[in-house]
């Protein structure tokens, strides 16, 4: 390759990145007010024949105990940190270091948020780098309670359902408003593998989980910026 070809090349290569980035950052700034149409998580379940169940909600109509319940068991430290609880990531560090087999996560819902919005499942440093980089922007551009509430939107709650709504009209039939603590707690209980964990018929593990959520929900509600968070 000649020094002119690979001056337009690498041109062209700078402006398709920069129109990315202008990109990218566009429809993070449009998604603080407009749900996304679909993700990539979706899109690829849809493919594999998972079925979709969506049903995006209001802030408000979701209701103050889903909020807690994900909160309770996901990530209790969730109004106090910048987007990464670093204590957890270091005894994640630790523990899978010693177990090999058996990888312990330490993500936020902020890096949770960051994952299902704008990437794909799986690891990799390369998409693990993207995470850091979607999170930082959502913390500073969205603000807590949006986060929340595209958590509670597009997290798979069970195979082919995303979002507090669809999982409460299938598992309840009622609306997430008016879940109960138990319900939500359950709901929240299946959250490590939504695929895997059954909330109806109840399975062993939520069974267990949400009898730990359910402490945790009643440990955490007193807390000022827990309260806030759920109005």
């Amino acid at each position: 390759m000649n020094k002119v070809a690979f001056k337009k090349g690498w041109k062209l290569t700078k402006k398709i990145f920069l129109w990315m980035f202008i990109g990218q950052f566009v429809y993070i700034i449009l998604c603080k007010w407009i749900n996304p149409p679909i993700t990539i998580t979706q899109l690829v379940n849809i493919i594999k024949g998972n079925g979709f169940k969506r049903d995006y909600v209001s802030y408000k109509e979701m209701g103050s105990n889903i909020k807690l319940a994900v909160i309770a068991g996901e990530d209790q430290l969730y109004p106090d940190h910048n987007g990464f609880d670093i204590k957890a990531i270091k005894l994640a560090y630790k523990y899978n270091k010693r177990h090999p087999t058996r990888v312990r996560g330490a993500s936020t819902i902020s890096q949770q948020v960051a994952k299902n919005v704008f990437l794909w499942q799986g690891g990799g440093f390369f998409r693990k780098g993207l995470e850091v980089y979607f999170t930082f922007m959502i913390e500073k551009i969205w603000g807590k309670k949006r986060i929340l509430q595209m958590y509670l939107n597009v997290a798979e709650l069970g195979r082919g359902i995303y979002g507090a709504q669809a999982a409460a009209q299938t598992y309840f039939k009622k609306n997430a408003r008016d879940l109960t603590r138990q319900q939500a707690a359950l709901i929240a209980g299946c959250l490590p593998n939504p695929k895997k964990y059954s909330v109806q018929p109840v399975s062993r593990v939520v069974a267990y989980r949400s009898a730990i959520i359910l402490r945790n929900m009643h440990n955490l509600e007193a807390d000022p910026d827990i309260r806030n968070l759920l109005k």
